[in-house]
């Protein structure tokens, strides 16, 4: 496993969010403790149900409240989850500073940034909280730019066919 590293996998392509849980269980099965948060994905009840079998060594969370997607909700119910999106970047963060894990998956985190719910400056200080050997892993479709900066790895997922 790679110390202390930024990862990001990005792009159109399917399986961004499958190759950071791919990367989260083989830290898990390195003995080593692993967060998830996922972002808007609604609640994924499905996934979550199973993600949760893997506890203690994978834990999985979502401060999203609704059911569907975010893009597929009003203003209004974006306006709330941003809220609890929030929540959930604060939650992040204290785990970084308290040291709680060994990897921390931020899955669609590139969206957030994407759709305007956290600023640069709120991404600077989620990694500047993370200790020297915490590896952290974002997912999302879209980089924006000052993201390459903030990386040490960066890979992109694109469908060739």
């Amino acid at each position: 496993m790679d110390s202390g590293r930024v990862q990001i996998y990005y792009g159109d392509g399917r399986g961004k969010s499958t190759a950071a849980l791919g990367y989260a269980l083989q830290t898990a099965i390195a003995g080593k403790n692993v967060f998830v948060i996922h972002f808007l994905k609604g609640k994924m009840a499905t996934e979550s149900a199973f993600m949760q079998r893997l506890e203690p060594e994978i834990k999985v969370f979502h401060f999203e409240k609704s059911e569907e997607r975010y893009e597929e909700l009003s203003e209004q119910e974006k306006s709330e989850e941003n809220r609890n999106i929030k929540n959930g970047l604060n939650f992040a963060r204290k785990v970084l500073l308290n040291d709680e894990c060994s990897l921390l998956v931020l899955d669609e985190l590139l969206g957030v940034i994407d759709n305007g719910v956290i600023t640069k400056e709120d991404v600077e200080a989620l990694l500047q909280a993370k200790a020297e050997e915490t590896q952290i892993i974002v997912t999302g479709r879209r980089l924006v730019d000052y993201m390459r900066e903030l990386a040490d790895e960066i890979y992109q997922i694109q469908t060739e066919k």
